[in-house]
């Protein structure tokens, strides 16, 4: 049986408590013999800044450029407002998206049975909703030069960020985007913003070329990001695939997340190149909800985007794709069962902590499994 590598970053807020969990399925995993991780855990973020100044180490960096795969808790805090920008902790998973050249991200939302009725949406709008959004991860007005502040004198500022994309960018992120919907329902719906940024009429450019020379085959259709955004909260089932650039990405994923009723109940991938040789692929793995410092340490926190990344990482990483079908079958078997965290339940149901959580969902994995 082949062995893998996985890194462990916890960071900061509840990303210690949520990882704890993923470390309980892992530990499970290797002592059943169902498959072999060897683990490392390392400092980044706040937690890096704190004991040496820098949000990520040039020796951690090394250990994920080793890993077969990264697990990322959260970072930041109110903590570190006042640090410098360069060593702020967002400037950690910053850095590892750059140099691991990790450009794909892949934010599922999905909307659990049980919790149809906790998103801001009717029931019949969300029930049964399973779309994918894939992000431009590395490019775009994040990564643009020049990005300044110009003093321009008399009390005045003026403040440039650059939107930039060339087309292997949108070539190598449309190619991932077709090849899902491929798998899933054969549709992809590609977002920009053609009608007044150039980079958006290069994006329609360049997905319209490469659909009809690799992928004629999927559905394609075309929205302008904020008409799209209108539609995700209007009809989202009418989505499969979304593509987007890096700034919509960013928004659109966090509309979709709450159609499913809670920023805790999402995970996200973030994919590098196929290494030609290897046929492997740098990859991290992290939940789409924040740092949470305010319910961190109380036992609060909801672990189903960590465990559901885990889940990721299995199904992308390393071709386990059967057990990953287990796992999301144990998270809703457990949410049909009424269990919550705070931030998803209603009247009703029953509170449990973040290990009694990730507890349950272990042993519905065990029963599934058996």
């Amino acid at each position: 049986m082949a062995s893998h590598k996985l890194l462990l970053l916890p960071g900061d807020g509840i990303g210690p408590e949520v990882i704890a969990e993923v470390k309980r399925l892992i530990d499970w995993l290797n002592a059943q013999g169902i498959a072999r991780f060897e683990t490392e855990q390392e400092l980044v973020g706040g937690a890096a800044y704190d004991a040496s100044k820098q949000s990520i180490t040039d020796a951690t960096m090394a250990k994920a450029q080793a890993a077969d795969a990264v697990i990322f808790g959260s970072v930041g805090g109110p903590k570190w407002d006042g640090v410098a920008y360069e060593a702020r902790p967002e400037a950690g998973l910053l850095r590892l998206r750059k140099e691991l050249g990790l450009f794909a991200n892949l934010r599922p939302a999905v909307c659990y049975p049980a919790l149809a009725d906790a998103s801001s949406l009717k029931r019949e709008a969300v029930e049964g909703l399973d779309i994918m959004i894939v992000r431009e991860l590395t490019g775009g007005v994040y990564f643009g030069e020049p990005k300044t502040i110009t003093d321009l004198g008399n009390g005045q500022k003026r403040a440039i960020d650059t939107q930039v994309y060339d087309t292997y960018e949108i070539e190598r992120i449309a190619r991932v985007a077709f090849d899902l919907a491929r798998k899933r329902r054969n549709k992809l719906t590609s977002m920009e913003k053609r009608n007044v940024m150039k980079s958006g009429v290069l994006w329609n450019e360049v997905v319209t070329q490469v659909h009809g020379r690799e992928y004629k085959d999927v559905e394609l259709e075309h929205q302008l990001a904020d008409s799209g955004g209108m539609n995700l909260v209007k009809w989202p089932k009418q989505f499969d695939v979304i593509v987007t650039d890096n700034l919509f990405g960013d928004m659109l994923s966090d509309i979709a997340a709450m159609l499913t009723g809670s920023l805790g109940m999402l995970p996200s991938a973030s994919l590098g190149e196929v290494d030609v040789k290897t046929r492997q692929r740098k990859a991290l793995y992290e939940p789409v909800h924040g740092s949470a410092p305010d319910i961190a340490g109380k036992g609060l926190a909801n672990p189903i985007a960590m465990v559901a990344s885990f889940g990721m990482a299995l199904r992308y990483s390393f071709d386990m794709g059967e057990l990953a079908d287990k796992l999301d079958a144990a998270i809703a078997a457990v949410l049909a069962s009424g269990l919550r965290t705070a931030d998803i339940k209603s009247d009703g149901d029953t509170a449990v902590s973040t290990t009694r959580m990730g507890a349950a969902i272990l042993k519905e994995l065990q029963k599934l499994h058996a």
